[in-house]
Formats: C-alpha cells, structure tokens, sequence
C-alpha cells in the first residue's frame, strides 16, 4: 500500500464513548466541538470523533443491543439514524455535521466495524458497483465476538474488497478525516486491514485511519500496523480505575519505542472528567481517577507519545480538567519527544526520558500506595551536568546537577524539562 499522509504528530481531540456511550445525539457531539473550538483547539486539540452505533435508532446505555436493527443504505452501508442525527435527513449522511465542525476549524471522525452488515447479507443487498450481493461477499465464520452487527469479509472473492472501496468513498464524500476501525486487532484480521487502508488511501489519502481495540496485539504486526494506520490501540478498554492505568505502564514500555512520525501505539482515549452520562460501563460520574492518578496517566500517555482523546463530555468537565488538558509542557512533549523510553522501574517508582529539541525531559511516577520521597540521580537516567530544571504540574523550577529531588503523593507522577547549563568562557566576556 502507498503510504498515507500521516499525522506528524500523535492525533489529539474527543471521542463519545466513555461519556455516551452507544447513543450519542448530534447536539451532543456539536456541543463539544464548540467548547473544544473555543478552549482546547488552540492547545493542538483539533478531531471530534461519533463513536459506535451512530446507525441504530434503538442504541442504549450499557452495551450493545443483539441482532439490532441498523440503518443502511441501498448499497448496504451505515447509514446515520435520524433519530439522533436530523442533519442527515433525505440521505446526505453526516455531510452536513462534517461541515458544521469544519466550520469550527475541526476535524471530523466516525468509528466503523469490521466487515459488512448482517442485515445487508440477510436482505441480498447489492455491493456497489459489482454484480455481488453483501451475501456473496461475507464471510460467516469470522464474526465479531462482542458486537452483532457485521460478518467479516471474504476477501478471496473476486468483489471482497469493493465493499470496502465502496464504504471508503461514502466516508470521504461525507468529509470525514478520522476512522476509527473497530474489530481489527484481536485477532490480527490483516487481510482486512490491509483491504481497508487501501480503500480509504484511494478514496483520500488525507483521512487518518486508527484500529482497534489492542488486547493482545503483538509488536510483531509492528511492520504492519506502521504501513496501514496512523494509530493503533495497544490494549482493550481503558475506565477510570487506577488498575488500568498501572496496566499501561508495561504495555508503553514495550510500544513507545516503537512509535515514530505517522505511526503511533495508542493507549486508548482519556476517561476524564464527567463520563458515564450514557456510558457502556457504569453511572454519570466525574472520573474515579485522583487528581494525582489523572496527572499520572497524562504524563505518561504524553511522554509515551500516546494519540490524546478525551473521553468526558467537555462542556460539563470542571475547570480543573481543562486546565491538565491544557498543560503546555505536557503536550509539548507528547507532540514532540523523541528517543521516549522508561530508563528505571523499581517497585515504587518508574522513570520515562524523552528528548525535545534537544532538552531532555524526566517524568517520575510514583506507583505506590504510599508518599515518595527520592532523590533520582541524573547518571540513573543517561544525564550528566547542571540543569534548569522546569516542573510541568506544579510549576517548581530548580537547578540541579546530581540528582532530581522526587516528592510525590501516592500514584502521583512529575514532569520535568532539563535545560543544560553551558558555562560561558571568561574570556570571552
């Protein structure tokens, strides 16, 4: 496949899920493209992204209904149930909501599963542009395992991949920028991967394609997921207990390194701020995380070069909130660190470096239950000499040239920028 024009940096905006779950409404979605257009796009934060369901009239809270009765088109393609979408009235789609959040300076995603849809092969719907049926071309024994809406695809029939093409240009005529995939990665399905990168790269070679979900995904389809997506998710769900965000220390450890400019491992969106309103899992709750516990996951997420999607509903997030989603040094190191790796692991504690324009940044993570009190040595991270030391959370700047002082409540974590000193030669006063 001709490679994609890639994000150069890791893709950074809003996703439905954790706060509505299966059945987010076109207000909804406008509603934090609007506060996302008026208080994050100038911090990088730029795609809003309709998860699952957005073609069932019938979608709820709390999972996935059986055998739904989906909305498709003539040619057996997702179509937006008006019921939540009136913009989508007299078959435009989600052009006009495309348009709408263009019109704010955004960019706009729509989440996709796997295949093609069971309704479409019961009903002998006919594959455009081919004298197939989505009968002819569905492949009956590779069902998704928790979602009952598509077959997989027979791609060793000679119309397999003309759903594909065919679903790739509805999006694309739709204006939409951002795919999330669903039902890609557990198991590897790379036939159609591939098939469908290919098909969103002939029909616009702009759109970012992400895949997921990531439970069990092995670093050996790396070659793979680098030539075919922009993102890709490393693990299966991720809520706002601190469990799954201790998880994730292991699986950025062995993903991080692995990213580069285009081609990022993707720890799944931020459970923050008020979530669950109509969520899959769990009540209407502000994030079960702490403070610290969110400070934890940010820092890591961004120094591991994670893509940013804040999961909670914006315009009813606290202030507090907004403003770690706004941290400038946090997002500075997220968009361009490099050479990000976890140098120490200890049972308290885990240290990241990252390089950005040539300073280095330390991120210190106290995983314990209990207060830490260290002194990390600058040796233990790679470093020698004197440092301007800035301290992105709680704004402490320090000089140091042996050792970072490390005082952090539990599940706390500190981000810091370390600018070397250079002694000017007296004579040259």
């Amino acid at each position: 496949m001709t490679e994609t024009l890639r994000a150069h940096t890791p893709p950074r905006g809003w996703n439905s899920w954790d706060c509505f779950g299966t059945s987010v409404t076109e207000a909804e979605v406008l509603a934090n493209a609007k506060f996302m257009s008026e208080h994050l796009l100038r911090h990088g934060w730029d795609t809003i992204v309709v998860d699952a369901q957005w073609f069932e009239p019938a979608a709820r809270r709390g999972g996935y209904n059986e055998d739904a009765d989906v909305v498709l088109d003539s040619f057996g393609r997702p179509q937006p149930t008006l019921n939540r979408f009136p913009s989508a009235s007299d078959g435009k789609g989600f052009a006009p909501l495309s348009s709408a959040i263009h019109d704010l300076g955004l960019k706009f995603g729509v989440h996709v599963m796997r295949g093609v849809p069971r309704r479409a092969a019961r009903d002998l719907l006919p594959v455009e542009g081919t004298r197939s049926t989505a009968a002819d071309i569905a492949n009956y024994a590779s069902p998704c395992h928790w979602n009952t809406d598509n077959w997989g695809i027979d791609l060793s029939h000679p119309d397999g991949v003309a759903y594909y093409r065919s679903l790739a240009r509805m999006l694309a005529s739709w204006g939409v920028d951002f795919v999330k995939a669903d039902d890609m990665l557990w198991p590897y399905h790379q036939g159609e991967i591939e098939a469908f990168a290919a098909a969103l790269h002939e029909a616009d070679p702009s759109i970012v394609l992400s895949l997921s979900p990531g439970e069990d995904v092995s670093t050996n389809f790396l070659g793979s997921l680098r030539e075919n997506s922009t993102m890709w998710r490393i693990s299966n769900d991720l809520w706002d207990r601190w469990q799954d965000v201790l998880d994730q220390f292991q699986r950025m450890a062995r993903w991080a390194p692995l990213s580069r400019v285009g081609a990022w491992a993707d720890a799944d969106m931020l459970p923050l701020g008020h979530i669950g309103i109509r969520a899959e899992r769990g009540d209407d709750r502000d994030s079960g995380l702490t403070i610290a516990e969110q400070r934890t996951l940010l820092t890591l997420w961004a120094i591991g070069g994670s893509p940013l999607f804040m999961g909670g509903d914006l315009p009813t997030s606290s202030d507090e909130t907004i403003r770690l989603l706004s941290n400038e040094m946090m997002l500075l190191v997220n968009a361009h660190g490099e050479q990000r790796h976890e140098v120490l692991r200890e049972l308290d504690y885990v240290a990241w470096t990252a390089v950005v324009d040539g300073d280095p940044f330390a991120a210190i993570f106290n995983i314990s239950d209990t207060m830490l009190t260290r002194e990390i040595r600058l040796d233990a991270l790679g470093l020698v000499g004197e440092f301007d030391c800035v301290e992105a959370w709680f704004g402490t700047p320090s000089r140091v040239n042996k050792s970072i002082p490390v005082l952090l409540e539990p599940h706390d974590a500190m981000l810091v920028r370390l600018s070397r000193i250079v002694e000017v030669d007296s004579a040259l006063r």
